[in-house]
């Protein structure tokens, strides 16, 4: 358990640190990677998904893309649309 939200900033770092894929709805996270430059170890961004869709669609995501999750790639789903990209190296 982390206790208070230490920031966008702090939660991907952290993420980063321990080899972990961040899972948000949050958007900001996409900016932090791209604008930024932000290290990180891949970010899975939910937006629009409701909550009662969202586990399926990681067991679905995780199915189909884990090679991409591997490779750190920023995965974001909006209605049906799935974007795959990578950030600038």
């Amino acid at each position: 358990m982390l206790g208070l939200d230490p920031g966008d900033e702090e939660l991907l770092e952290m993420a980063a640190e321990q080899s972990r894929t961040l899972v948000t709805i949050d958007t900001d996270f996409g900016e932090l990677v791209f604008l930024n430059r932000a290290s990180h170890s891949g970010l899975i961004r939910l937006p629009d998904v409701p909550a009662q869709r969202r586990v399926k669609l990681m067991e679905s995501l995780l199915l189909e893309h884990g090679k991409d999750i591997e490779a750190r790639a920023i995965i974001t789903v909006r209605g049906e649309r799935i974007r795959i990209s990578r950030p600038p190296e």
